[in-house]
């Protein structure tokens, strides 16, 4: 008995690890270097990596899967998560909440106005996220966000107001579309209407092919980084993409880099023919 045990044991282990190097070799196996990446990027004069996963064939495609494991800070990205767990905690009571301006100058003109849920997430509206969070607070924030397991945030009440702008908080875009595959199929732990609402509010363009996402900026060390994450619904697939990117130098014209986060990903998926 204590033989046949002892040899079960033996079995058990190495199945185990033959397993382990078959997952290793698989999540190996379906990354893979997209060179026509590179050169969109480099025509921009940006750096960075553009990351696409096609969820059907279970693959990756990237021009530097290095960049793409690198901890950035979220930005605005984090609007995202800042809106499911707002909705969640009912600091964000449905689609129709309103956000009112308090009068004050703010870097946005579009800013300067009552802002329904949807127009704060596409106009990118800071001040009232930073509301959402504050509201929220950071033992709350906190709970939630390791709840759907979002990046490596830092929050305390010292920075409730804007972790996700600077310090030490990070997500890298392996991260971003983990997050955005489990919240897209259902498999985060909230509930359905703030599924539903997060989805609405995500859509960007809806011709021949449904975009959602959400841009973020932000600036450390005099560097600027840009984020667009999100997914495209095309035919009888869905394709998430991450792209972040970093200006070659910082003389560059900053509408011109904003714009470009986004162009970068339309001509990865223009590569790929996810969309023409």
């Amino acid at each position: 008995m204590k033989l046949y045990l002892l040899l079960f044991l033996i079995l058990s282990i190495s199945s185990c690890r033959q397993q382990h190097k078959t997952n290793l070799s698989k999540s190996e196996e379906n990354k893979i270097i997209k060179s026509e990446f590179q050169t969109i990027i480099d025509s921009a004069n940006v750096n960075g990596a553009i990351l696409i996963y096609d969820l059907h064939r279970n693959n990756f495609y990237s021009n530097d899967f290095n960049w793409t494991k690198q901890g950035k800070l979220p930005a605005s990205t984090f609007k995202i998560a800042n809106t499911i767990i707002g909705l969640e905690t009912g600091v964000i009571k449905n689609d129709s909440t309103i956000f009112k301006w308090d009068g004050q100058e703010r870097w946005l003109d579009l800013w300067e106005q009552d802002l329904i849920l949807r127009d704060a997430f596409h106009y990118s509206c800071v001040p009232c996220y930073q509301q959402v969070a504050t509201k929220i607070g950071p033992q709350r924030m906190n709970e939630h966000v390791k709840k759907i397991e979002y990046g490596d945030l830092k929050i305390d009440s010292n920075n409730i107001s804007n972790f996700w702008l600077e310090g030490e908080s990070r997500i890298n875009q392996m991260q971003q579309i983990d997050f955005l595959k489990r919240f897209y199929s259902g498999q985060l732990p909230i509930s359905v209407k703030t599924q539903k609402i997060v989805k609405q509010i995500m859509v960007i363009d809806t011709e021949n092919y449904t975009l959602s996402g959400k841009t973020g900026l932000s600036i450390s060390n005099e560097q600027y980084n840009g984020w667009f994450v999100g997914y495209i619904e095309v035919r009888d697939n869905v394709y998430f993409f991450a792209t972040n990117l970093e200006p070659t130098n910082n003389n560059i014209d900053l509408s011109d880099f904003i714009q470009t986060r986004k162009e970068v990903t339309l001509a990865a998926l223009k590569a790929l023919q996810v969309i023409k």
